[in-house]
């Protein structure tokens, strides 16, 4: 929201995730009223970047970064992870995007990157989803770099589905999903610390598509 609150658009319950299912997500929104999406933060949902353009062509489309982390760490042993996420630090933490599309060819030559070249293989795929991110000063990266919102939020879903245990059916799941939901919301009292800041620069960037 242009206030900086958070706001739950809607509940789902689908058998599989792809780019149809999210094409008819997105379309919903539209057909609800949502005119325009200015930053979407995605982690790696199959379909889910093209189904958000396909609807909102103007919508800036950034990976989660903390995604883009963990999937590094899943190439890499244990006793290596921490050593990893220190190395890749430089790049999510540039100043800009040349700065770190230089920390990532320093981290592909380096001991890390010749180990498990496969980490940069994946930052590489997302690269183009990455760059948005280093428009922004660090307060307003530390919004946008994750989707430990949603996730959280996913967290609460999945806790209360596992204390009922079975549903009779899909409504009964909606039910229970639903007043969840609601009561996560009520603990949404305040926008982030960083919202003053952040809305200036949206402000600048986005135009007249920010409403706030």
């Amino acid at each position: 929201m242009p206030d900086g609150t958070k706001e739950i658009l809607g509940l789902w319950i689908e058998q599989t995730e792809g780019a149809k299912f999210w094409l008819r997500v997105m379309n919903e929104l539209r057909n609800r009223g949502v005119a325009d999406i200015l930053i979407a933060i995605v982690d790696g949902l199959k379909g889910f970047p093209e189904a958000i353009n396909a609807v909102f062509p103007q919508t800036v489309v950034q990976t989660c970064i903390v995604h883009l982390i963990r999937n590094s760490m899943s190439f890499a042993s244990w006793k290596d992870r921490k050593a990893i996420a220190g190395a890749l630090r430089g790049v999510y933490r540039a100043d800009n995007a040349e700065a770190g599309l230089a920390a990532l060819e320093a981290f592909e030559a380096g001991p890390w990157g010749r180990k498990y070249p496969a980490i940069t293989q994946s930052w590489r795929r997302h690269w183009d989803q990455v760059i948005p991110f280093y428009a922004f000063s660090p307060p307003i990266r530390r919004i946008i770099y994750t989707t430990n919102a949603i996730e959280a939020l996913n967290s609460r879903l999945r806790r209360a589905v596992r204390v009922r245990g079975h549903f009779p059916g899909d409504e009964a799941a909606m039910k229970l999903l639903y007043l969840a939901l609601n009561r996560a919301v009520e603990e949404w009292k305040r926008p982030p610390r960083e919202w003053c800041e952040a809305k200036t620069q949206f402000a600048i960037l986005f135009g007249d598509r920010f409403l706030g």
